[in-house]
Formats: C-alpha cells, structure tokens, sequence
C-alpha cells in the first residue's frame, strides 16, 4: 500500500508542477485545464496498463475532441511497439505490436518529434504504418511522443473521422496530455515492477522455506518449488540437470511438468556437447526462443522438446562458491514467455537449488557411505563367526545384491599345484545354473582365471565372451548372461581363489560400486584364507589326536614285539625278501596263517624304508563293521550319514607320507575294493559326503591268511586289485615250519614275562620243551605266546610249570584230516574249557593266540554253533 500511495502522490506533484493555478483568459483554456484535471483524477485509480489506458483513452477523445485514442509502449527486449487501443479500434483487427521503423508511433518515440497529419487522404504516399489507420476511415491523425525527464516510453495517437484544424495550441495541450500520460505509465510500471519485487522475493522466501522445512530431498519437492515459482515466471516444465566434468555429461536430478517422461527422467544422461546445460560451464544464462530451439536441434533432447511443442526455453547455471553444479531450466509452449526480468528471478532460485544440490549431494555421500560401511560390517559378521563359508556365501550374495544387480555368484579357489579353479561355493536364487559345485576347470582361458592371473578386477560384457573359448561363450550365452565381474582374492599368502559376479543384465557392474565390491573382496579373501588355515590346523589336530590314539593302542598292544626272534632257515629267506624290498615303495603282500608274525614283518618293512621317520598307520579289515570300515579308511564330512556329527580324519590321510598297514585285506566288502583301487593307482581318494578329491603319498602293505586267488576265483575278491596287490608277496612260515625257532621263542616269551610278572624262573623243564616242539601250534606264535604266559603265571619257583595237560589231549599222531578241520575241533575244544568266553585274559582269544573278533569272524565262517561247546 506504501508503494501505490507513493506512485499517486509521484503523479500528483507532477502534475501540480505542469498546471499551476491561474487565470484563464478564453473558455477554451478553462476547459482544457479542466481536462487535465479530470485526467489526473482518471490516472490515480489504475495501476494496471491496460485499466490505465482504457479509462484514459475515454476521456482523452472526450475532452480533446477526438474520435479515439490509442498507446504504443517500446518494448526493449524484443525492440517492437506495443500498442494499446481503446474501444473503437478493438474491432477493427489491428496489428498489436510492431517494429519501431515499420510504424508512426515509432517513428516519434525514436524522434521525440509530434507529427500531425490534417487530413490522411490528402497523402499520396503514405509512410509505413498509415495505411492502416487510414482504412479505418481516420482523416486527422495526430501523434505525440510520451516521455519523461529520465525514459522515453512510446506515444499517444488520437484519431478524427473528420478534418479537423488543429493548430499550435492543440499541439501543445496535447504534448500535456501526453507528459501527464507519461508520469501516470511511469507510475504503473514503478507500481508493477515494485510488485513483481514483491512476488519475487515471496517465491524466494517460498522456496527458501520449501527447502530448509521439508525432510525430503531437493528431487521430491521439486515439483513443489516449480508450482511456486509459476507464479512469477509461468511455465509448462521445469527441469535440474547436474553436470560430470569428469565423465563429460549431463544428468536429469529432477524434473516435473513434462509429458513425456520415456525420454526425460531422472537419472538420464546426456553428453556434455549434446547438452544446453554443457554450454553454461562458464556461468551464462540463455534464453531460447523457438529460432535458437531449432539452431540446436542437432541435439536429441532439442530435437523432442520441439517436437513436443515447446517454444520457448530459459536455462540458469547452478553455481555456488564451490563451482558449477549444473543447471536450473525452464520450458514453455508459448512463444517469448521468458523475458531478462526473470532470469533474475531464475538465478536467485537457482542460487537456493545450488545450496540444496550441495546438501542433497553431501547427505547422499554420507548416506552412500554409510550403506558401505554397513554392508562392510554385514558381510565381516557373516564371516567372521561362521566357519562354514560356503553357507554363509548364500547371506554375503544377498549383501551383493545391494550394490549390484547380480543373478548368479560363486566363489572358486585356486589350486596352485594343478593350476585349476574349483568352484568352492554358489548363490543361484534364480537357477541362473552356470556352474556345480565342485566343479574344476583350468586356470587359463576362463574369465575368472584372467582376472586371478592378472590380479585385477575385469568386467566382461556379452561382445567380450568371444575372446575366451567358444565353450565359456556359448555356455555364458545359453543361461543369457550380459555381464560378469570377475574379481581376485588375494591376501599376504598370494591368490585364495575369485569372487564372480553374473548378470542378465548389460552393463550391470557400474565402474562406481567396483570399489566397494574390491572391499567386500578382500574380506572374503582375509576369510578364505583363515577358513583354509584353520582347516588344516584343525585336520593336523585331528591328525595328531588320531595318531596319538592310535601309537597309545599300539603300544598297549602289539609293540611289545621289537623283534623277530628266530634263526631258522626259512624265516631267515623272510627276512632277507624283507630287507631287499623295504627300501622301495612297492606294495607288499604279507601271507601266512593267523599268529604267525605279518604285522611285526610290515613293521620292519617300515622301519627299514625311507618313511621310517613318518607314521605307520594300521588297519585290520575284520575288526570293523562293514559299514563303518569306509569311513575309517577315507573318512567322512560332517553330515555325510547318519550320526556323522564332525568331520573325520580317515587312515589313508593320517598315512601321507608313511606306510598304511592293511590287515585281514581278505575281508574288504566288495563294493570298496574300486576305491581302494584307485587309491592304489593314483593316491586319490575323497571323504564320504566330500566333492573335493584329496591327493596321498602312502605306502601300502597288505596282509591276509585267506587264499586271495581262491576267493578271486569265486568272485570274492576282485582281480585287478589283487594283481594290485600281489606286487612283492612274502609267505610267512607256520610255527610247524620253523620248529628250530620254537626254543628261542620259548626262552624269549618266559624272560619277557618272568619280568613283566615279576617272577624268577630260570629253568624251563626238558619235558616241557619236548612237549612245546611236539605240539603242531595251529595258532602259531601267538598261541605260542599265550601258552608261556599261562605257564608263568602258574608257576611260582624258579622252573617253569606249564599245563602241559592241554597239549596231551590232542597230540599231533591223532590229528587227522584237513588243517581248516583240525583249527575247528581245536577252536571248539578250546571254548568247551572256556565256558564259551571269548573275550578276557583266561577267554578263548587269549588262549588260542587270536584277536577276540579274529576269532568271532573264524567261529562264524567255521559254522561252530553255541550247542556244540555249552551243554
């Protein structure tokens, strides 16, 4: 209200200076001073030019006498006359602008020259812009200029339908009319221009409250600062674009207001060169007005813009103390709407979208950030407390899909001895299907094999698939692969192996999120790498927790024996096959009866070779359960049956490097004799429930007392294997075959004991001696063996007392039929004096010299039933 009251008052004083008071000396000057009067009243009540002129044309033909009236007003931006007609001319189709040389009104604003033509018919040549007038029937045509002491604004035109005689006074009354005019369209454009400050600085004030209130981002109240500034600088879309110096383009950050957002959207791209917003780089506003459209419609965006019908465009940088931004654009459909008054208002919102930008910019930084760390930490938690790293790879894949739109994932590790990668673990949500578990596949020409041999991280696009073999392409191809990311696991320790990222997608692995991706990687790496080594701390514990069992069974047991004690002939031929083939690493197979010493010859087999100083690992084929045999042999994973709740260590792994003793091999289930084969062949083997094939060096020594060609011929025991096995054979003689030895043996057995059992025998009978060398020993040394332990036991001086009762009962001239014949009477005699009791120092094992389940697997081949030695 202050802003009108002053304009008023700017017209008034105005016009107090142009009419004083004084006396009039005609009616005529009464009346024109009273013209102006009214003029004045008239020019206080608008502000607005077109209310203005109306009003004002009214009274001009009024008291001026004249038939019409009308303005023209110089528009600088566009260099052309605007004009303002009253009520008779409305009609009478008019142009409403023209160029300042094509029209009369020009002419005299230019000039500052009233010109005054009596009667329009008269002229023969009219100047440009008469004719026109002159088709309207107007005979006197006067037109005077509308200046102020600071601007020239237009002219005022008044019009007669009749000749009228105007004469220098008529002039000059109407050169008043005109400067009053003038002051009252200064006053307006003052008023407008103060009021449109006004609205300015409300829509910055809108705008400013818009982005310092709202809690969302610069790109979801866009929309919301457009509608506020349309109401200064209407327009159909608006549009911010930011600029990649770095990737030399422009990218859509918001927009609203357009109708065809398929082409503009946010996130869109455009080059640098192809781009408006890449022309106001050095900080120039533009506007475009259809003409300059159409000079840049070698640009696709120009080229739809125009095609969507736009006309006009209006672009301001986004510029802050930091630098360039972007750019802040507006559209219109109408021709000319954006004038160099609202690129000021432009530039102070753009100023505001700057600032916002930035913090839009910053807080996404931090937000991006923070996401990254975060993922960091998801992906270290999944890793860290799960030693199970092919499950947690299924959680760490959906961590990935995060950053990237990946279908597939799978980690391979690297096999440096064999140069091949083996697919460790997947994630394919999707049955993407493009590798198994487990599966291998050389180093070289794979894509992640490059990536690992290059130590870097490589993105393949579909084109690039062709570079490797036509296998890896076509395989890629047929589950409609576009793109993989390939990237190494390396720690301290050299290559882990590769994380690979697939993607149906093209383009998928944005060069931005390669970064975080390269994080994640090493820490997968980091994890590999301590899985790996805590497995093999944890299967060298086992191994040693195995072996520590197994050397305190074995010294409980059979190491009692440090040598072989004997001189007869044909254990001495033993023993010299034994020393010709222990130093090579042929397969021994160790034959005799049962307690005739095959162990103690495997053992010095061992001790004599080059493995002497690795482990002696033994296994005896008939004391397992059939179905737990293979497990002990190869072991097992963690789950791989029924009751496997850990991971097991098998005896082919505790006997790298050393020398795997297989006792009673006769008795292997046929269905493991292919492994142990293969075993034989190639020294690879896997655990039960395991996929991943594990490489030994071992030695084999087998041992039986089963006729291995018989049980081939009836199909018990497979061929090949015994070819396999039947490298290097050494028969052990029976104890009937080498009684020269038996005497040592007794003599070593009765000191062994006498000082184990703390006795203080000296003498061993002659009787006695006799007996033991006339007696056949079908359990050989070992029965042997258990014969003087009883006989120490018994005795309590100084001479040996040995039950020699036992051996009168069954001498060897009233031994008839065949040996197997002969174990089973002795076998059933032996458990009538047990009582049936196997087990025990005073059972039936101990006193025939056998293992209890040595001789359960004989009672159960042999047919001895229960009835046959209980009553």
């Amino acid at each position: 209200m202050q802003l009108g009251t002053f304009a008023c008052g700017d017209v008034t004083v105005g016009l107090a200076q142009m009419i004083p008071e004084r006396h009039f000396s005609s009616d005529t000057d009464l009346r024109r001073y009273e013209a102006l009067q009214q003029m004045t009243d008239v020019i206080v009540r608008h502000h607005t030019l077109p209310e203005l002129f109306q009003d004002a044309a009214e009274r001009l033909c009024c008291c001026a006498g004249f038939d019409f009236a009308n303005f023209s007003l110089y528009d600088p931006a566009r260099d052309v006359m605007v004009r303002y007609f009253g009520k008779e001319l409305e009609s009478k189709g008019l142009a409403r602008e023209a160029g300042v040389d094509e029209s009369l009104s020009g002419r005299v604003w230019r000039e500052q020259t009233p010109q005054l033509y009596l009667d329009l018919q008269d002229i023969a040549v009219p100047p440009p812009g008469m004719a026109a007038i002159r088709e309207c029937g107007v005979r006197t045509y006067c037109i005077v200029p509308m200046s102020t002491t600071q601007k020239k604004l237009g002219a005022l035109a008044l019009g007669s339908l009749r000749p009228r005689n105007c004469g220098p006074a008529d002039l000059r009354f109407l050169g008043q009319l005109a400067d009053l005019m003038a002051l009252a369209v200064e006053n307006v454009l003052t008023h407008e221009s103060l009021r449109r400050e006004k609205e300015r600085l409300s829509i910055l004030l809108d705008v400013s409250t818009l982005l310092s209130r709202s809690k969302d981002s610069l790109r979801r109240v866009f929309p919301e600062i457009s509608a506020c500034l349309a109401k200064a600088v209407p327009h159909d879309a608006a549009v911010l674009n930011l600029v990649d110096k770095v990737k030399q383009q422009a990218s859509v950050y918001a927009v609203t207001g357009v109708l065809f957002p398929d082409f503009l959207q946010v996130g869109m791209t455009v080059p640098l060169q192809e781009s408006v917003t890449g022309r106001l780089l050095e900080g120039e506003a533009r506007i475009l007005g259809r003409s300059a459209m159409e000079q840049l419609a070698t640009s696709p965006a120009m080229r739809r813009a125009l095609g969507e019908g736009f006309q006009s465009l209006c672009f301001v940088p986004l510029t802050s103390p930091r630098g360039v931004w972007g750019a802040f654009g507006l559209g219109s459909k109408q021709e000319n709407a954006f004038s160099e008054a609202d690129l000021d208002v432009l530039h102070r919102v753009a100023s505001e979208l700057a600032r916002a930008v930035e913090g839009d910019l910053a807080q996404a930084a931090l937000q991006e950030e923070q996401d990254r760390l975060r993922l960091l930490l998801e992906v270290n938690a999944a890793l860290v407390p799960n030693l199970d790293l092919p499950h947690s790879f299924l959680a760490i894949s959906e961590y990935l899909c995060k950053v990237v739109a990946q279908d597939f994932a799978c980690l391979c590790l690297y096999d440096e001895a064999d140069q091949k990668m083996r697919v460790y673990a997947i994630s394919d949500p999707f049955s993407v299907g493009i590798a198994e578990l487990g599966a291998t596949y050389p180093i070289k020409g794979s894509l992640s094999g490059q990536a690992l041999l290059e130590s870097k991280v490589k993105v393949y696009e579909q084109a690039q698939f062709a570079d490797f073999s036509d296998v890896v392409e076509q395989h890629l191809t047929k589950h409609g692969i576009e793109s993989v990311c390939c990237l190494p696991l390396i720690t301290r320790n050299g290559p882990v192996g590769t994380l690979s990222l697939a993607s149906r997608q093209t383009g998928a692995f944005a060069q931005k999120n390669l970064g975080l991706l390269q994080q994640i990687a090493s820490q997968i790496a980091v994890a590999l790498d301590n899985h790996r080594a805590y497995a093999e701390i944890a299967e060298l514990k086992d191994k040693l927790t195995e072996q520590k069992l197994y050397l305190e069974e074995e010294i409980q047991s059979e190491l009692k024996f440090e040598e072989i004690v004997g001189e007869s002939p044909v254990l001495s031929s033993v023993l010299t096959q034994t020393k010709i083939v222990a130093p090579s690493d042929a397969t021994v197979l160790v034959l005799g009866e049962t307690g005739t010493g095959k162990e103690l010859i495997a053992r010095a087999i061992h001790r004599m070779s080059s493995r002497k100083d690795a482990s002696f690992i033994k296994l005896n084929c008939a004391a397992i359960p059939t179905g737990l045999l293979e497990s002990e042999l190869f072991g097992h994973e963690r789950g791989a049956f029924t009751g496997a709740i850990s991971q097991k260590i098998g005896r082919l792994e505790l006997a790298n490097h050393g020398t795997l003793f297989l006792d009673e091999i006769g008795e292997i289930p046929l269905e493991l004799q292919p492994k142990l084969l293969r075993v034989l062949q190639d020294q690879e083997f896997e655990r039960l429930g395991s996929t991943r094939t594990l490489k030994v060096d071992i030695r084999l020594i087998a041992a039986t007392n089963r006729d291995l060609q018989q049980s081939v011929a009836h199909r018990e025991f497979r061929s090949d294997l015994y070819y396999r096995l039947n490298v290097f054979p050494i028969h052990l003689p029976s104890l009937r075959e080498r009684k020269t030895d038996i005497p040592l043996l007794v003599r070593y057995f009765v000191h062994m004991y006498r000082r184990r059992l703390k006795k203080e025998i000296e003498t061993v009978p002659e009787e006695v001696m006799e007996a033991l060398l006339a007696w056949h020993w079908p359990g050989n040394i070992r029965e042997l063996e258990n014969f003087i332990e009883r006989s120490v036991i018994l005795s309590s001086g100084k001479i040996l007392h040995a039950p020699l009762a036992e051996l009168r009962q069954k001498s060897p001239d009233t031994i008839h039929g065949t040996l197997e014949s002969m174990q089973r009477e002795h076998i059933v005699r032996i458990l009538r004096e047990t009582r049936g009791v196997i087990a025990g120092l005073h059972g039936a094992a101990a006193r025939l010299g056998l293992k209890r389940t040595t001789l359960q697997s004989r009672i159960q081949r042999m047919g001895i039933s229960r009835e046959e030695y209980l009553d």
